[in-house]
């Protein structure tokens, strides 16, 4: 298939087949905690400590986090479907309800999440009918031990218990090409 012949539809079914973590990307604005769901989000360099993401150009939620200059990121454990959902919607109070404690930055670090980072907007890029903002990890919180939330061909997933761990030979692979 052409890039001519490529509708909107296909390419999301086609990279559906693609597996990701699910986020919540959270911020202030004023003194008011915002945030959404967000399935792109990755790892982009560890010297220096950079994360990506993509949110939506036409994202309400995205300019109000932008105009503090810092974003927090919240990993899902499997248990957290309901705060995806919440955080996927368009609502006033997604936070009505929810645990959450400040980060340094003072974005809003949901309780309970496989991990948490703290990040500075570094850097915003124009991508297609989304944006592509890269963030400088400032400081890391702890990780838990839990199975991660997961979206996979449209529906929420997480790994499968019966899975042999991987071999430990990627400790070994090289660095240039895995992050």
């Amino acid at each position: 298939m052409t890039a001519e012949e490529i509708d909107s539809a296909t390419f999301r079914r086609a990279l559906g087949h693609f597996c990701t973590g699910v986020t919540v990307v959270t911020g202030i604005d004023g003194r008011r905690p915002v945030g959404f769901a967000c399935q792109s989000f990755a790892a982009l360099s560890l010297d220096p400590p950079l994360v990506l993401f993509c949110p939506g150009r036409w994202s309400r939620t995205w300019p109000l986090i932008e105009r503090s200059g810092t974003f927090g990121v919240n990993v899902l454990t499997a248990e957290q479907r309901e705060i995806s959902s919440v955080f996927g919607r368009s609502g006033e109070d997604k936070f009505a309800g929810l645990s959450w404690r400040p980060a340094p930055s003072g974005a809003p670090v949901l309780d309970g999440v496989l991990a948490w980072l703290d990040c500075t907007v570094e850097d915003v890029h124009d991508g297609g009918d989304h944006r592509i903002v890269v963030g400088r990890v400032q400081i890391l919180g702890p990780t838990a031990e839990s199975d991660p939330l997961l979206f996979h061909k449209g529906s929420y997933t997480t790994v499968a218990p019966d899975l042999a761990p991987a071999p430990q030979d990627f400790l070994t692979w090289d660095a240039d090409d895995w992050l």
